[in-house]
C-alpha cells in the first residue's frame, strides 16, 4: 500500500478521539521514528509504500493510539530541548512549558559557568530531562538530581548515558528530607502541583496514562513541595544562589507570596508561551 493512502485511513480512524491536526501530527511523528523520513521526503516521493510488515506494526500502533496512550509512550522517546529522552509510563512527558524554564535557566547563566564552576540540584526530576538538558548547555556545571521514584531515576539514568552527560542521581523524599547536605549554586524544581479539583482539566491520554505521584497535590496544601524546598534552599543555596520552579498557572500570586513570606527576594513571576504563569526566580 503507499503511504499517502495509509495516511488517509489512519486519520480517519483516530478521528473520534483526535482532531485532523493531531492525528496528522502523530503520523508524522511515528513516520520519522520508524522510517526515518520527514514530510518532505513523502511530498518527494508520493509513491513510496508500506510492506506487509511496516502496515502490521502501524497497525498495533494506531489500536494503541485509539486507547489514548500516548504518542510519546507508544514509541518510547520523546524531544525537549534539542535532545532525545526516553519515557515511558514511569515519567512525566516533558513539556514545551519546562523547556521554557530550562532555557531561562541556561540563558541566566550561561556566562556566569565561563567565570566559576557551577553546581546545580533539579528537585523532582522525573526523565531527568532538566537535569540533563543543564548539563548539556551549562559549561562548568555538576548537576544534581533526586526523586523519589526509583523507577523514574532509572530512567534519567537511561537518559542521562543516551545524551552523554555526567549526572549524579539520589533517591530521595523530599518531603521527608531535613538536609541536603552541600551547597548549591541553583536549585530548580518542577514539583507536583496540580490540585485534584483541576483533574476534570486534564485529557484522559494525561490521567490514565502518567503517573500522578508526579502531577497531583492536595487541595488543602498545594503548595507544600514550594514551601519545603524553599525551606531547604534557605539552607543549602551559595551566596547569590537561584531558586528556579515551575507553578501551577492559578497559583502564581500564592506562590510569590509563599516565597516572600520565606524571606526571598528578587521573585520574578513569568508567563510562558501560552500566557500563563508558569515560572518563578528568586534568591535569598
Amino acid at each position: 500500500m503507499k503511504i499517502k493512502e495509509y495516511k488517509i485511513n489512519f486519520i480517519k480512524s483516530l478521528l473520534p478521539f483526535y482532531d485532523e491536526m493531531e492525528a496528522e501530527s502523530f503520523f508524522y511523528l511515528i513516520l520519522e521514528n520508524k522510517h526515518q523520513l520527514r514530510r518532505i521526503d513523502l511530498a518527494l516521493d508520493v509513491d513510496k509504500e508500506f510492506s506487509e510488515d511496516d502496515i502490521s506494526i502501524w497497525n498495533v500502533i494506531l489500536e494503541k493510539l485509539k486507547t489514548q496512550i500516548p504518542i510519546q509512550y507508544i514509541l518510547g522517546t520523546t524531544h525537549f530541548y534539542s535532545s532525545e529522552f526516553i519515557v515511558d509510563e514511569n515519567v512525566l512527558i516533558p513539556r514545551s512549558e519546562t523547556e521554557e524554564l530550562v532555557d531561562w535557566i541556561v540563558k541566566l547563566n550561561s556566562k556566569l559557568s565561563k567565570k566559576k564552576d557551577l553546581k546545580i540540584l533539579d528537585i523532582g526530576t522525573g526523565s531527568g530531562c532538566i537535569a540533563i538538558s543543564l548539563a548539556k548547555n551549562i559549561l562548568n556545571s555538576a548537576v544534581f538530581a533526586v526523586d523519589v521514584s526509583e523507577k523514574a531515576l532509572a530512567v534519567a539514568q537511561k537518559n542521562a548515558s543516551l545524551n552523554n552527560v555526567s549526572v549524579t542521581f539520589l533517591h530521595k523524599d523530599i518531603l521527608e528530607t531535613n538536609h541536603l547536605d552541600q551547597k548549591f549554586d541553583i536549585i530548580v524544581s518542577n514539583p507536583p502541583y496540580v490540585r485534584n479539583i483541576e483533574k476534570a482539566e486534564i485529557k484522559p491520554n494525561v490521567l490514565d496514562n502518567e503517573p500522578h505521584l508526579a502531577l497531583f497535590v492536595s487541595d488543602n496544601d498545594p503548595l507544600i513541595f514550594y514551601k519545603k524546598i524553599a525551606e531547604l534552599a534557605a539552607a543549602n543555596l551559595n551566596p547569590n544562589g537561584q531558586l528556579f520552579f515551575e507553578i501551577n498557572q492559578y497559583l502564581g500570586k500564592e506562590t510569590q507570596y509563599l516565597l516572600e513570606s520565606l524571606g526571598l527576594k528578587n521573585i520574578e513571576l513569568r508567563k510562558d508561551i501560552y500566557g500563563n504563569d508558569r515560572m518563578i526566580a528568586c534568591n535569598f
